[in-house]
C-alpha cells in the first residue's frame, strides 16, 4: 500500500513539473486544481481576462492524457450545445446522436457566468450527477470527469449570476491573481522562445488517474481531524457577519479535498496542516455574508481566516 502512494506522489510531482514548463509561478493554484481531479470534484477559476486561465486547463488536461473540450459560453449558448442532439441522416433514415463537448475528460466552461440559467441547468446535472439527459434519454458521462469554469469578476453587464446551488457544486473557487515582475519576464522569455508554450507532454493516463481517485478515498483520517473540519464549518455559521455559512457539503467537500492533498504528497493520512491550507478555497464561495458587512469590506476570506485562527485541533 505504502508503494502505491509513493507511486501516486511522483506521478503527482511529474504532471506539477510538465505542466510548470508553460504555466509560470501558479505552483499552488496548479496544485489546488490537481487536488480537485483527483476528488472528483471541479473548480471554479476567477480572474481577469490574460491570466492564463484557459492555458491552465489546457495544459493540465495534456499532462494528465486525457480528452480535453472547450465550451464557450454565451447568452444564446442552449443546453443541446453542451450535451449534444440527434440529428436526421438522409442515407439511413434514422436519427444520430451526435455527442455534445461536455463528453469529455477536462471540461473548460470558458465565462460560465454568461450563459443563461437553463443552460446553467443542464451543466449542474452533469457536474452533479456524471451524466447528461438528451431528448428524455439518459446518458453516462465516462470518468475522470472534470470541470474547470472561469468567470471574470470585473465585468458583470451581459452576465447571470450564478445560483447558489451550482457555485456550492464546485470542490473550490481559486483566484487567479496577476504575476509578480520577475515572473512577467519569465513569462516573456518562455514566449519569446517559439513553440515552447505547446511543450506539454503526456505524464500519466485515465486509468492511472481513476487508480488515484480510488486510492484517495483509502486515505485515513482520525476522528480528531473531522472533528476540526466540522468546528471550521460551524464557526463560519456562528459568524455575526454571515448570513449563511457553509453547509455540510463543505464539511465533506473539505474532508475529500484534504484526502487528495495527503495522497499527491504521498501520505495515506490528513494532518490538520492538509485542512487549514485548503479552507480558504473549498468554503470561500460558500459563504454568504451581510450586507452591511460587505459594506464594512469584509469578505468570506475575512471569515475563514478568523475561523483558523480561533478553532483548534482537539
Amino acid at each position: 500500500m505504502k508503494e502505491d502512494f509513493a507511486k501516486a506522489r511522483e506521478v503527482c510531482d511529474r504532471i506539477r513539473k510538465e505542466v510548470s514548463k508553460v504555466i509560470v509561478g501558479k505552483e499552488e493554484l496548479i496544485e489546488n486544481i490537481l487536488v480537485s481531479f483527483i476528488a472528483g470534484g471541479h473548480v471554479l477559476l476567477e480572474g481577469v481576462p490574460g491570466v492564463a486561465k484557459t492555458m491552465m486547463a489546457k495544459a493540465i488536461a495534456s499532462s494528465l492524457g486525457c480528452k480535453f473540450s472547450r465550451i464557450q459560453f454565451t447568452p444564446d449558448l442552449l443546453p443541446s450545445d453542451i450535451t449534444g442532439t440527434y440529428i436526421y441522416r438522409i442515407q439511413n433514415s434514422e436519427f444520430v446522436l451526435r455527442k455534445g463537448p461536455i463528453f469529455a475528460n477536462v471540461i473548460l466552461a470558458d465565462e460560465i457566468n454568461r450563459a443563461p440559467p437553463k443552460t446553467q441547468s443542464a451543466l449542474l446535472e452533469c457536474m452533479q450527477e456524471r451524466q447528461a439527459t438528451i431528448e428524455g434519454e439518459t446518458h453516462r458521462i465516462e470518468p475522470p470527469f472534470m470541470v474547470i469554469a472561469t468567470q471574470n469578476p470585473i465585468e458583470l453587464e451581459g452576465t447571470y449570476p450564478l445560483p447558489e446551488a451550482q457555485i456550492d457544486r464546485f470542490l473550490m473557487r481559486l483566484i487567479v491573481e496577476y504575476p509578480t515582475k520577475r515572473e512577467e519576464i519569465e513569462i516573456l522569455k518562455l514566449w519569446d522562445n517559439k513553440g515552447a508554450a505547446n511543450n506539454v507532454n503526456r505524464v500519466t493516463d485515465s486509468k492511472e488517474l481513476i487508480t488515484m481517485q480510488n486510492l484517495a478515498k483509502k486515505v485515513h483520517c482520525e476522528d480528531r481531524v473531522m472533528e476540526y473540519i466540522v468546528d471550521l464549518v460551524f464557526h463560519t455559521r456562528k459568524d455575526p457577519n454571515v448570513l449563511l455559512g457553509a453547509s455540510p457539503r463543505a464539511s465533506i467537500s473539505l474532508l475529500t479535498a484534504a484526502k487528495a492533498k495527503a495522497l499527491i504528497n504521498g501520505r495515506d493520512y490528513v494532518i490538520p496542516d492538509d485542512v487549514k491550507s485548503l479552507a480558504n478555497h473549498v468554503l470561500n464561495h460558500r459563504i454568504l455574508l451581510r450586507p452591511e458587512a460587505e459594506l464594512d469590506g469584509l469578505t468570506s476570506k475575512d471569515v475563514i481566516q478568523a475561523a483558523l485562527d480561533s478553532v483548534e485541533v482537539r
